[in-house]
């Protein structure tokens, strides 16, 4: 029997592809939990269509996140800190202070799409990373200056 999976499902395929399985697969355990419907005419078609909107959909908030990256890119943020000698901080700069920071420049993001692999400790220039989107990231600069 032939179905078209309506989600991505590891070891069959992805989302509007249609494959070929055993009728008992079919009914017994994808077709009940919504996984995948008969790929009867009617199901294809709508499934193309279907496809086609969100492809449309992908294609422009794609668009919408490099324009956000590019605005991202050209910005860099000071953050002003205490510290002690050797220019280390009195605590820490965290994605959090960053994203505060970014919210002052009028520029909105998820603290969590900022990528640190560890809290800034010291006084310096950094390139930060910022995933607007699953296949766009931005250059961020942040100056940690004394305070």
């Amino acid at each position: 029997m032939k179905v078209i999976l309506q989600q991505d499902f590891d070891g069959l395929g992805r989302i509007g592809d249609i494959v070929k399985v055993s009728d008992g697969y079919a009914f017994n355990f994808l077709i009940p939990r919504g996984i995948a419907m008969q790929a009867a005419e009617s199901n294809v078609r709508q499934m193309e269509h279907l496809q086609r909107i969100t492809e449309s959909k992908r294609k422009t908030m794609l668009e919408a996140a490099r324009v956000e990256a590019d605005r991202i890119n050209g910005t860099a943020v000071s953050l002003k800190r205490l510290a002690g000698e050797e220019d280390k901080l009195f605590g820490s700069v965290t994605n959090r202070d960053i994203a505060e920071a970014l919210a002052a420049e009028g520029i909105e993001i998820d603290k969590r799409d900022i990528v640190l692999e560890e809290p800034i400790r010291t006084i310096g220039v950094y390139n930060v990373s910022v995933r607007i989107h699953a296949d766009v990231e931005a250059k961020l600069k942040v100056y940690v200056i004394r305070e």
